[in-house]
């Protein structure tokens, strides 16, 4: 007789599982058939045979290996892996191998308490028929944070904290001692002292800093970013040795530089901007060339590297922009002031001076360290002001008409302004015609009144003016890309970090096929680069003005892969340049700071720098941008809350900006603010989540949802905490 379990014999399935357990807890041991035999329990001849023919299929499945006719192994090389531990609030936890495999399902049961972002190892259940691959947490290699942000709740012998991330499972506990004077509803920062083990289930921490009252506007924009663990103050050591440093542009560091003092300069920037990292120039030489300076405050000059600085600024790798404020890289005397090329005043730049034609070809250009002053600082609106008075049709692509002597151009510095203009529309369509990807994606804006409070919504959209800048921009990025990595066949280019975008996913371009079949459009998914770009161009202008254009610019940019930062350059895919890199914001991007050494070196004679350190800074760099964004994304989704939070029970338009398996997410088209109707409270029907074609379908009444249909909803609730807004239905 097999050893009855409850009365049943021991089938096959429970001892697969008593074998995985068993091999699993002892990941490192070998263990010969007797040695399981005795540990399990298996004292019958048919028990035996049954778990000796269960270990040849593990081996077959890669989830043993065999070590010798009667011993076998956990097989590591397969089973146990490192990698990154992704939480989910909905408890679909995923494992990211390192070696960039595909993601695999982590239950909560078998998750051993690791946190988001966690460095884990884990081991690969054996799969169970018809089952998802799975893993099972076996240590925390790594954590993410030990930095928890949320809500105090401060009760008569015991405190907690309530995380502002939802894929906590519990709160905090603080003990008393470690509350630093914190209330209830206070927001705060906690370090974890203890993290859950075999013993405990809970995490034990104990405050770092109280950022002021729930609902306090400063509190939660220091909130958001310290959950990123981003900083949100500028250490004083920092701040004390940016006073230190002399902006002193003295006769004999002019006399280094080529001088462009009497050149006409200006820098075109927003409104509320007070660091001004570039400026551009413009002269018509006597051969008939016009002369364009691409000028950028030369940070390098003043921020050396390895200082206390330096470190800083490494350490942020970017300046980030949150709703109602800046959390600049640099110290604040550096970037609104040293650095910034503010008009009127003498500034140390690197520039890229190009000569060009009327066509805008470039005849010839040269990289400088030099001396400029500006002679103007505009706003984007009033540059475009003088544009448009001046016949300019904004987005045509049209240059405006040639001044006459009856009739020349009227505003400050028009002239200049408008060869520029012209110019750089030339540059846009050359882009254009080379392959580059029209992506205008508009970005929500709030102004906001002196507490913080959002009083309006709205789209920014890039206007010529702004294009004026870009394109000049992403012309001196691309030169100097160039001018180091375009090498003579066999030679070998010297290391340079460089921005680099891959081609489109083959996957996701075929959803995006179908996705735009069902409104009647084409789009190509195999072919050269530019065949691709074109057919991606032509979709774009013409779903342009059409209630389904957001929803097909949702679904190309999610084929779109992320530009990153390397020093392996594969060029960039959206701008279809071969090389490209950043130089033109050294005051906010710690990697146009390194483009910046790199360059002054070389021109300098130095040998190629350490390919492999340049590539952890940018490993760095690409890491930090992305985590700003997600701040800065939320400091918007916040302020997106709190302007609905008094229109609760009013109705709007909208349209359907997003679709999953547990709502629909909708765009009010009035103030573009997103809210989601939960599928609980679409009525009497069963919802199916229809993936491939971006719609739900009931199941009863056949009720579709797709992706830019247009709804009417109610606003319900806005929950500030959660950053999340909860639409209904309107009964029309």
């Amino acid at each position: 007789m097999g050893k009855k379990k409850g009365g049943k014999r021991l089938g096959k399935k429970q001892v697969s599982e008593l074998l995985q357990n068993l091999f699993q807890h002892n990941p490192n041991e070998t263990f010969t058939f007797r040695q399981i035999f005795k540990a399990l329990k298996f004292d019958t001849h048919p028990l035996k045979m049954l778990a000796i023919d269960t270990m040849e299929e593990m081996a077959w499945d890669d989830f043993l290996s065999k070590v010798s006719d009667n011993s076998y192994r956990l097989n590591l090389k397969t089973q146990v892996q490192e990698g990154i531990f992704r939480r989910k609030a909905n408890g679909r936890n995923s494992f990211l191998p390192e070696d960039g495999g595909t993601p695999v399902f982590v239950a909560e049961r078998n998750s051993m308490s690791a946190m988001d972002g966690d460095k884990v190892k884990v081991s690969y259940m054996a799969r169970r028929d018809k089952h998802i691959k799975e893993a099972q947490v076996i240590e925390i290699v790594k954590r993410a944070h030990d930095q928890i942000v949320g809500r105090l709740r401060v009760e008569k012998d015991m405190a907690f904290l309530v995380p502002q991330d939802t894929t906590f499972v519990h709160d905090i506990i603080i003990p008393k001692r470690k509350l630093k004077g914190g209330k209830t509803d206070d927001k705060a920062v906690v370090k974890v002292v203890q993290w859950p083990d075999s013993e405990h289930k809970n995490i034990i921490g104990s405050i770092v800093d109280i950022l002021g009252k729930t609902g306090e506007n400063t509190a939660e924009m220091h909130a958001i970013l310290a959950q990123y663990n981003l900083p949100y103050k500028y250490p004083k050591n920092v701040e004390e040795a940016a006073e230190k440093i002399d902006p002193g542009i003295t006769p004999e560091e002019i006399a280094r530089r080529e001088d462009m003092r009497d050149v006409f300069t200006c820098t075109i920037d927003p409104k509320d901007a007070k660091d001004f990292d570039d400026a551009l120039s413009i002269r018509k030489l006597e051969s008939g060339l016009w002369e364009v300076g691409v000028h950028i405050a030369d940070v390098s000059h003043y921020v050396k590297e390895g200082s206390t600085i330096d470190k800083e600024a490494y350490a942020r790798a970017t300046s980030i922009y949150l709703v109602d404020r800046t959390i600049p890289m640099l110290p604040e005397r550096l970037c609104n002031f040293i650095c910034s090329l503010r008009p009127d005043e003498e500034k140390l730049c690197y520039s890229v001076i190009f000569q060009m034609d009327d066509e805008a070809n470039i005849k010839a250009w040269h990289l400088a360290h030099t001396v400029i002053k500006s002679d103007r600082r505009y706003a984007y609106e009033e540059v475009q002001k003088i544009l448009e008075d001046n016949g300019v049709k904004d987005g045509t692509g049209e240059p405006a008409p040639p001044a006459t002597k009856k009739n020349p151009y009227k505003g400050e510095n028009a002239n200049e302004l408008i060869k520029l203009d012209a110019l750089a529309k030339k540059l846009r369509a050359a882009r254009f015609k080379n392959g580059s990807v029209k992506f205008d994606r508009e970005e929500l804006h709030f102004d906001i009144d002196e507490t913080g409070k959002p009083i309006r919504a709205y789209f920014k959209t890039s206007k010529d003016a702004n294009k004026l800048i870009e394109e000049f921009m992403l012309l001196a990025n691309k030169t100097v890309a160039e001018s180091i990595g375009r090498v003579k066949k066999g030679a070998k280019a010297k290391t340079l970090p460089y921005r680099i975008h891959d081609q489109p996913d083959p996957a996701k371009l075929e959803n995006l096929r179908q996705f735009v079949s069902k409104f009647g459009y084409k789009v190509k998914t195999s072919g050269t680069k530019g065949a691709i770009t074109k057919s991606l161009n032509a979709l774009m202008s013409d779903a342009e003005g059409t209630r389904e254009q957001n929803a097909i610019e949702t679904v190309a940019l999610r084929a779109m892969m992320k530009a990153k930062y390397s020093v392996h350059n594969i060029g960039h895919y959206g701008l279809a340049f071969d090389y490209y890199t950043h130089f033109t914001s050294p005051i906010r991007r710690y990697p146009d700071m390194m483009v910046h050494r790199l360059l002054t070196k070389y021109q300098d004679g130095a040998r190629s720098a350490n390919k492999d350190k340049y590539e952890e800074f940018c490993e760095h760099c690409s890491d930090m941008e992305q985590i700003s964004q997600n701040a800065e994304r939320d400091s918007i989704k916040y302020k997106m809350v709190e302007f609905m939070a008094d229109k609760i029970g009013n109705t709007y338009d909208a349209h359907i900006s997003g679709l999953t398996s547990y709502g629909i997410y909708a765009q009010i088209d009035e103030t573009h603010c997103e809210g989601m109707i939960p599928i609980r409270d679409l009525g009497d029907d069963y919802y199916d989540f229809d993936e491939k074609n971006f719609m739900i379908v009931g199941r009863r009444h056949h009720t579709k949802y797709q992706l830019g249909d247009p709804i009417r909803i109610q606003v319900a609730r806005a929950n500030l905490e959660r950053k999340q807004l909860d639409f209904t239905l309107a009964d029309d």
